[in-house]
């Protein structure tokens, strides 16, 4: 009797385990998957937006784009990049203000003058507008080998996010230049204004989005006009100009040029920058040569003189030599002349560019 009891049992165990396997790998045609321990994929027929996303996205209010790759991520990434191409150059911006403006966000600039953070969140968000804000991915697919996907840009949320934010870049540019007269012709001055310039080169673009979705646009003004006014600021900053040690004049007339050729006037009293020129021109004697050398080492800071800061570091050294010591002393000032010329103005100019309001 004990023995048949436990085949009993055995067969009702085995039968429980049976039936629990069964209901495991039973098909869950839902969503094309199934679920349980063991999962079977069901294919589903390419869907219609594949080939036409306005199959299923009204054209009138929306414009979507598909892409596709051997991966989800990079499936969609190829949807947006194809959904900005759709807006052609209309949206593209120089490459140098996009860097300035991400610089910007990432020292916290953006925030410190805008007034919408909001706004000015998504505006970090795209800037360059290698993505488009209010972009959407909608709709995914793949065929077991290459995946699919659509971005949907709403045209009515899309005119009134970047309606807004037009106004919030225009009131930023007026925070900017809102400056003291008496602090206007400063290098600060001309940051406001450069940047300035900047924040309305990103604002072209949302204005040429909003012409292309048919969006209202609000008033604005171009980067050029700013950068005009950061050009005269930039005419009236007198630079202050000392070098110690130098010969004939040569390298205070090659940084003179340098602050010339942008506009900067050198020299006056009590200038608010000075740039402190430091040279030191000594003998260099090389083992088992003939030939007599002079080392130069030359030290230039642009200095703020109201809190001794230096603005600009500059600074190299080199050696020249000749049959005697006076031609390898007028040969090391006259590299050190070239240098200045080849260099310094385009150094400056990058410092200016890379400034960003304070």
């Amino acid at each position: 009797m004990l023995r048949k009891k436990a085949s009993l049992s055995l067969f009702g165990l085995f039968g429980f385990v049976l039936i629990f396997s069964t209901c495991a790998t039973s098909t869950n045609t839902t969503g094309g998957i199934t679920s349980g321990l063991r999962s079977k994929t069901i294919k589903t027929a390419e869907p219609s937006w594949v080939r036409d996303p306005y199959t299923k996205y009204d054209r009138q209010t929306n414009v979507a784009a598909v892409g596709s790759a051997n991966s989800r991520e990079m499936a969609e990434k190829s949807a947006l990049s194809n959904l900005v191409a759709i807006f052609g150059q209309n949206i593209q911006i120089d490459e140098k203000a996009s860097s300035s403006y991400r610089e910007a966000v990432k020292n916290g600039v953006t925030a410190k003058w805008s007034e919408n953070t909001a706004v000015d969140t998504a505006i970090t968000t795209s800037a360059g507008m290698d993505s488009l804000i209010g972009a959407e991915i909608l709709d995914r697919w793949d065929d077991g080998r290459n995946f699919y996907a659509m971005a949907v840009l709403n045209k009515p949320k899309a005119a009134q996010l970047y309606s807004e934010m037009v106004k919030s870049n225009q009131a930023m540019i007026e925070k900017l230049i809102d400056i003291p007269p008496e602090e206007k012709n400063t290098i600060n001055g001309f940051a406001r204004y450069h940047f300035a310039a900047t924040v309305a080169d990103m604002t072209i673009t949302y204005v040429n989005l909003l012409s292309v979705i048919g969006g209202a646009i609000p008033a604005f003004k171009r980067g050029d006009d700013y950068r005009l006014e950061a050009a005269d600021i930039n005419k009236a900053i007198p630079v202050g100009l000392s070098v110690d040690n130098d010969k004939a004049g040569r390298i205070q007339g090659a940084f003179a040029k340098a602050l010339s050729d942008l506009g900067f006037t050198s020299g006056g009293s009590n200038p608010p920058y000075l740039l402190d020129v430091y040279i030191n021109a000594t003998p260099a004697v090389i083992a088992n040569n003939t030939y007599k050398f002079t080392r130069i080492e030359l030290k230039a800071d642009l200095k703020d003189t109201k809190t001794g800061i230096v603005l600009l570091p500059y600074d190299f050294n080199g050696r020249e030599g000749h049959t005697s010591q006076e031609e390898a002393d007028n040969r090391a000032y006259a590299y050190a002349e070239q240098k200045i010329n080849d260099e310094y103005s385009s150094l400056l100019k990058s410092y200016l560019s890379a400034l960003l309001p304070k």
